[in-house]
């Protein structure tokens, strides 16, 4: 993966239930792990914004729950500084589901899109409308 300019605050731990912000027929998506986390023993994998997260539709259209998929963070409540000193932060936790080469499964994406996350995942830019 490629680095980000941003200090970016990883507050999204295993287990936790994100907003699918595309239109794949996902709507709440949970984290099963962290793709490339590297860790202490016995430490709970954590994610923020960029990262590749692998888990669960756990509601939405019947074909896509439960099954194990790919997804990019996008946008985090926790706030985060950027290289210029500002802080951001969104309204709610939101990712979009990705197949293996990284290009996103759908052709919407609702809601801002954090820059951050183009610098890693350039073709996720494609289907945004709004960047933050």
């Amino acid at each position: 993966m490629i680095g980000i300019s941003s200090k970016v605050t990883k507050t999204l731990p295993v287990g936790a239930q994100l907003v699918c912000a595309d239109n794949t027929g996902a709507r709440i998506f949970e984290i099963i792990t962290v793709a490339g986390f590297k860790g202490r023993r016995r430490t709970v994998p954590v994610a923020g914004i960029g990262d590749l997260i692998i888990g669960s539709a756990k509601k939405g259209v019947p074909e896509i729950q439960h099954q194990v998929l790919k997804a990019v963070i996008i946008r985090q409540r926790k706030e985060f500084r950027r290289a210029d000193g500002t802080r951001v932060k969104f309204s709610d936790n939101a990712c979009i589901l990705v197949d293996e080469e990284g290009k996103p499964k759908g052709t919407e994406i609702k809601g801002p899109v954090a820059k951050e996350v183009l610098e890693r995942w350039n073709k996720i830019g494609s289907n945004a409308k709004i960047v933050v």
